[in-house]
């Protein structure tokens, strides 16, 4: 069959299984038909939409009922979530922070900009997140152990973090990755942002390292328009990633004194308030996208072409669902015809340690970040109501 032929057949399949015969078909946008206008006018009319406000603490409070964390801490973007977790985390300018480069570029750009520099590890086929193997193997031949901790052999840098991201949703081998970083001493941050509603061995993603984070950006299956949360169990880190997130601002009734030079990122409650809503409708979000994925699975699976799955022993949330072809060619087909036709698809992002700024990071071999990003094609995943299925 011709690259056009298949093209042709995929978007047909994808058209079927989605249900919208013609027209435009986004890979993902949000769904507002809860509680959101009556919330976020609530807000508006209660004048505090800033970071002081009722919703910011009801997200929080919902965050920690949904993911069983004991302490959630609502930020601007999932961003500055992950980098006020790195430096909450000890990592320090000149620092090393270890994290897979098949991800979007703000999980590097976090650890840039709490001063570190990052290198680069290859992924798990299986899970499209941080390998185990390739983990052990970058510490074994690049790393030394000594009582100050773990350290880059060749630029003498502490590795002060490492962070796995769960891609699309698809949780990593978490086991494996405590487990490397328990033997090396290094602490494990999550990086779930895209995988709120995603369970590992029945336990929610963003819950096993020392932090993890979630980002609520207007793509992600619970937006706040723009946000993000850091989850802990460690009530001292709770307690100073609030403070630092308030500009380090000691509490008074009327004066203004900081301790220390702190952060502007605590979330506004006008954003915590949509969000909020849509905390309401999680479990609906992830219902409808394991159905869509299931569909889309048995849909692509007839026709000889593979559809990424849950690893074994999860439940993925399915943020973005996606198919892999059998090469560059045959990707760039599907997506020019896809596109062409109002059917949203996508590649997975450049590697990042193939970016300019990031080029000379260190790294390990990339055999499989290669071959996934060559071939990956991510396809309408978004919540659709009235869908009828």
């Amino acid at each position: 069959m011709s690259d056009l032929a298949l093209s042709t057949e995929i978007l047909t399949a994808i058209r079927e299984v989605y249900g919208v015969s013609e027209g435009v078909v986004p890979l993902h946008v949000p769904v507002f038909d809860g509680n959101e206008k009556t919330y976020v006018i609530d807000t508006i009319d209660s004048t505090f939409v800033s970071s002081v406000g009722a919703y910011v603490g009801r997200l929080e409070e919902m965050m920690c009922k949904i993911t069983g964390a004991r302490h959630a801490i609502a930020t601007v973007n999932g961003t500055t979530a992950l980098q006020m977790a790195m430096i909450l985390a000890g990592v320090k300018p000149g620092d090393m922070v270890v994290t897979q480069s098949l991800s979007f570029v703000a999980t590097a750009n976090a650890a840039a900009h709490a001063g570190a520099v990052t290198a680069f590890v290859d992924i798990d086929a299986a899970t499209l997140g941080l390998c185990p193997k390739a983990l052990r193997s970058f510490l074994e031949t690049q790393a030394v152990q000594s009582d100050g901790g773990t350290h880059h052999r060749d630029s003498g840098r502490r590795i002060g973090a490492v962070v796995p991201m769960h891609t699309f949703g698809n949780p990593c081998d978490l086991d494996g990755l405590l487990t490397v970083c328990e033997e090396w001493n290094i602490p494990l941050i999550e990086d779930a942002a895209e995988s709120l509603g995603s369970l590992y061995r029945g336990r929610p993603c963003g819950t096993f390292g020392l932090m993890g984070t979630v980002s609520f950006n207007g793509n992600k299956i619970v937006t706040t328009g723009g946000g993000g949360v850091i989850l802990t169990n460690d009530s001292a880190i709770a307690k100073r990633a609030k403070h630092l997130t308030t500009t380090a601002k000691l509490p008074h009734a009327w004066r203004f004194t900081h301790d220390e030079i702190g952060y502007n990122f605590r979330m506004p409650n006008l954003n915590a308030a949509l969000g909020c809503a849509q905390l309401e409708q999680l479990d609906r979000f992830v219902a409808f996208k394991r159905d869509l994925a299931a569909r889309y699975h048995a849909r692509f699976s007839d026709m000889g072409i593979e559809f990424v799955v849950e690893p074994p022993g999860t439940q993925s949330n399915y943020w973005l669902c996606a198919i892999l072809l059998s090469d560059t060619t045959q990707r760039n087909a599907v997506l020019e015809t896809t596109n062409a036709a109002g059917v949203m698809t996508r590649p997975v992002w450049d590697p990042v340690h193939q970016l300019e700024m990031y080029r000379h990071a260190p790294h390990g071999p990339m055999p499989v970040t290669s071959d996934i990003a060559a071939r990956l094609v991510n396809i309408p995943s978004g919540f659709r109501p009235n869908a009828g299925f």
